[in-house]
């Protein structure tokens, strides 16, 4: 009898899957979108795509990950992104089977995909993903080029505080420069430009998107949005070449940069066609 019941419970374990914990919202939607999704047992806080992740129970977010919570779920991959090297070292600490990646451009997000499809052998999904990235990309060309983007994130309807913008490191500058456009700020540095007002009429771009998830759902918030930025002295301003994305998708990196890419695709053909 007891020979029975151990060959089914190593028949049971040999089939019931990982224990998958994704510690990012870009981490987690990948997993969903190789097919996974399934055998994620616990997530973080702004983990809520697809639907099906908001249930699963949340061990923190981005700088609050409980390890206790983490231990509890008992898992067997735990996901992770490389920025906080305090956490790193408690995962080694705690001989968890981790994996760390790397989201900020769009090498590092395809090279992501790829890595998580290995590991949870969906080789194929991850190729087919990444193959729809790369069309995606594809047709952005000979819309309209040679025009100088800002990419603002998280817009506040305050100009004279910080101002967040896309630098030359993250997925957003490679997109417009595969589109045949560039980035109209220009640094090596790797660290998050902040900028002022007088700074963007010194960048003088043709174009601004305001990236802003989480404005309100409703046309007068948008439009408020906007002309506060159409009062500036810019190109952008004069040739009403300002637009708002306000998709949750737009500053997650992951497999949903397509769905970025095609918002992108948009507003070049707007800008081509006025």
């Amino acid at each position: 009898m007891k020979r029975i019941l151990l060959i089914a419970f190593i028949t049971i374990n040999l089939f019931a899957g990982e224990r998958i914990v994704t510690l990012s919202p870009s981490l987690n939607e990948i997993v969903f979108a190789l097919g996974s999704g399934k055998n994620i047992v616990a997530n973080t806080y702004y983990s809520d795509y697809p639907e099906e992740s908001k249930k699963i129970p949340k061990i923190g977010g981005y700088a609050s990950i409980s390890l206790e919570k983490l231990l509890i779920s008992k898992p067997t991959i735990v996901l992770t992104q490389n920025y906080d090297q305090q956490l790193l070292q408690n995962l080694k600490k705690l001989k968890l089977n981790f994996y760390s990646f790397k989201t900020d451009n769009l090498d590092s997000i395809k090279k992501t995909i790829s890595s998580i499809g290995k590991i949870l052998k969906k080789e194929n999904k991850s190729l087919e993903i990444i193959s729809k990235i790369d069309k995606s990309l594809l047709s952005l060309k000979n819309i309209t080029k040679d025009k100088s983007f800002m990419i603002v994130i998280s817009p506040r309807f305050d100009l004279n505080k910080s101002i967040y913008i896309a630098g030359n490191n993250l997925y957003f500058n490679d997109i417009i420069n595969i589109s045949g456009n560039y980035n109209a700020y220009k640094s090596l540095s790797l660290s998050q430009p902040v900028v002022n007002v007088e700074k963007i009429i010194n960048m003088n771009p043709d174009v601004i998107v305001l990236l802003a998830p989480y404005i309100n759902k409703i046309d007068s918030s948008k439009d408020r949005l906007k002309n506060i930025w159409k009062k500036l002295p810019i190109t952008a301003s004069r040739n009403s070449d300002i637009y708002i994305i306000d998709k949750e998708y737009a500053g997650i990196p992951s497999n949903r940069v397509v769905d970025f890419i095609n918002d992108f695709k948009k507003i070049l053909k707007n800008v081509r066609d006025k």
